[in-house]
């Protein structure tokens, strides 16, 4: 049997929108952890547009510096785009659109009494192996972070790095990178090296030439990349995006808290998958369910939760400024 998955750098424009959000949220957590928080972003070209809302009592510096300090750390500082020219986004010429309000007082009342800040259904999934995630994730994961770290120290490699992983009864049939160059560069060898292993069919670049990256190519928008950052096809994605958003959204908490009790159930099962719903202004959980597989063999727990918002913020730390690093190793890379 045939499974793929796929793996994005912190370069692709996807992720890049997401990086900015969880970077504005980690500066506003240091110094007010009850922030309200949800700022979507889009960018394009040089261009950032931040839309949402925020609460806080923070005091906010320069929305464009936080910006461009988010771009240098992805890798999009001066010394790239003295690399690659009008190839990608220059933080030089990074304009910033700001159509941030603040958040809704029917949805402060009910987060206010500690209830959850949204509704919707949430899924947790583990599996016995690597990272307690499917095989097929891990490698294309594994694959995508030693080119970006390669690439980070490159004069010829760009870091908008895509990895795509085929397994055929576990073992890797196929192994498609699509990674740009100024000049081509064999990378066979390092590919093999990394996977531990030699795919059937290895492929670089497909359409033969890949130098316009990031935002010049692409339109990047938070939350376009769930699969990549939760369980790529192995398991359903519950709720929203969670990158984009304060810990009193469900999105965010129940999504991490869903990973946890999947990992503590899984045991000696082949996996876990747990399956969650919240309601706006409520703590309680109207529903919970841990279904676990071993040998083929279904179970399903009933599981009954009303642990308050507040409760798990501050077991999971996730009132301290965590968001970028949640952003870049995803709900599944990050809790284990």
């Amino acid at each position: 049997m045939k499974k793929t998955a796929e793996a994005v750098s912190m370069g692709h424009p996807d992720k890049t929108a997401d990086y900015i959000s969880s970077y504005i949220l980690d500066r506003i957590i240091e110094q007010d952890p009850l922030a309200r928080y949800a700022v979507e972003v889009m960018i394009k070209d040089n261009t950032v547009i931040l839309g949402g809302e925020v609460t806080t009592s923070a005091l906010l510096g320069d929305l464009t510096d936080y910006v461009k300090q988010a771009l240098a750390e992805i890798g999009y500082d001066a010394r790239y785009s003295k690399i690659w020219g009008n190839y990608t986004i220059s933080p030089t010429k990074v304009n910033v659109i700001n159509l941030i309000g603040i958040q809704s007082s029917d949805i402060a009342q009910g987060v206010n009494n500690d209830g959850w800040g949204d509704q919707g259904v949430f899924v947790g999934y583990a599996c016995q192996g690597d990272g307690k995630i499917n095989r097929e994730l891990y490698l294309a994961r594994k694959l995508n972070k030693a080119l970006y770290d390669k690439a980070r120290q490159s004069d010829n490699l760009g870091i908008d790095i895509k990895t795509q992983i085929t397994l055929n009864n576990d073992k890797i049939e196929t192994a498609i990178v699509a990674i740009p160059m100024l000049k081509d560069e064999d990378l066979t060898d390092f590919i093999i090296e990394t996977l531990g292993e030699n795919p059937a069919h290895i492929i670089v670049n497909g359409t033969g030439r890949y130098t316009y990256h990031g935002a010049i190519a692409d339109c990047g928008i938070t939350g376009r990349k769930l699969a990549c950052d939760f369980y790529s096809t192995a398991a359903p994605i519950g709720g929203g995006s969670p990158w984009t958003k304060d810990p009193s959204k469900a999105d965010l908490t129940l999504n991490v808290y869903a990973r946890i009790l999947a990992c503590e159930n899984l045991g000696d099962n082949d996996e876990c998958f747990v399956y969650l719903s919240s309601c706006i202004g409520h703590a309680e959980l109207p529903s919970g369910l841990i279904k676990t597989i071993k040998n083929g063999v279904i179970s399903y727990h009933d599981l009954w939760c009303n642990q308050k918002p507040n409760n798990l913020i501050k077991a999971y730390s996730l009132d301290k400024p965590i968001y970028t690093k949640l952003c870049q190793k995803g709900i599944s890379g990050l809790y284990k």
